[in-house]
Formats: C-alpha cells, sequence, structure tokens
C-alpha cells in the first residue's frame, strides 16, 4: 500500500476541484481538475477542459498513484463546471431556499390530498410517504424509492400531475 493509499477521505478532499499533478508508476504523470477520489480504491478522476468546450476524463487507479501536487487551486466557477460535468443534459440547480420552497408545497399538497408524508430529519430533507417511500431533494417523480413498485407507480405519477399544474 502506497502513501496515496493510506491517507484518508478527509485528506482526499483537500484536493477537490484542484488543478493537480499526478505523478504514477512507470513514470508517467497526468494533469487534470480533480473531480473526486474514490475512497475505496483512492482512484483519482482527473477532468482536463479540451478547447470545443467538450472534456476529458481521466482515472489513475489509487494503487499506481505515486505523488499528487497541487499545481493550482480552484474557485467557484471552476467548483461548478466540475460538478455539472457528470449531471443530466438540462438538469436544473436549486438553492436550499428553492430546495426548502419545494419540499415544503409538496409536502402540503401530499397531506391535502390525504396521503400520510413526514420528513426524515436525520437524512437532510428526504421526505416519507406511509413509511414505505422516500422523496429525495429535488422532490420529482425521479427521487422516489420504494421497494413497492405499485405505490411507488402510484405516487411517481401524482408527483407528476403536481409538477405539471404548478408550472
Amino acid at each position: 500500500m502506497n502513501d496515496w493509499q493510506k491517507k484518508s477521505p478527509l485528506d482526499w478532499e483537500t484536493y477537490l476541484n484542484k488543478m493537480v499533478k499526478v505523478a504514477a508508476v512507470e513514470k508517467l504523470e497526468y494533469e487534470g481538475w480533480v473531480v473526486t477520489v474514490d475512497p475505496v480504491s483512492a482512484s483519482v478522476m482527473l477532468a482536463t477542459f479540451l478547447e470545443d468546450d467538450r472534456v476529458s476524463i481521466s482515472v489513475v487507479l489509487g494503487h499506481a498513484v505515486q505523488e499528487v501536487e497541487v499545481l493550482q487551486e480552484g474557485d467557484e466557477e471552476m467548483r461548478q463546471r466540475l460538478s455539472s460535468i457528470f449531471a443530466p443534459e438540462g438538469s436544473k440547480a436549486y438553492s436550499p431556499e428553492e430546495l426548502e420552497k419545494r419540499k415544503s408545497s409538496l409536502k402540503t399538497w401530499l397531506e391535502t390530498n390525504h396521503i400520510p408524508v413526514t420528513e426524515q430529519s436525520e437524512s437532510g430533507g428526504t421526505l416519507c410517504v406511509a413509511g414505505v417511500l422516500t422523496i429525495e431533494p429535488p422532490y420529482g417523480p425521479e427521487e422516489c424509492s420504494s421497494s413497492n413498485e405499485i405505490i411507488l407507480s402510484r405516487v411517481q405519477g401524482l408527483i407528476q400531475g403536481y409538477l405539471e399544474k404548478q408550472q
């Protein structure tokens, strides 16, 4: 196990959103912006922005990493750019205030329609419907999760209809 693999996730987190040079085995070097570090394998995912608005992604496997040198600190704009790389096309980022408004509006609507809903405080904003379905932020049909497919389908349909009426 090399020194890089012995670091903790908190140590690796300090490299996020920074331009780095990774020295790997066999004298290979990689440069790019750190998107993430896998906490299990210690592999580093690097993004390089090309001229034509495309992104090149490289993954340096954790066991091959010998040294990581920070070349440049990332600013807020770069953090946003990196976080949007894997976001679905057309997805929207919501502010904490918008998320809270969406959550309370959906919760009120569900309660008005006699659907038992609670808020799971330990999960940071997850809604729980009848104890068998959860709705994660940003509270759309895609964020519903349940092992009961019938309930899942019906609640997703209700939420879809609710969101369409909101627009």
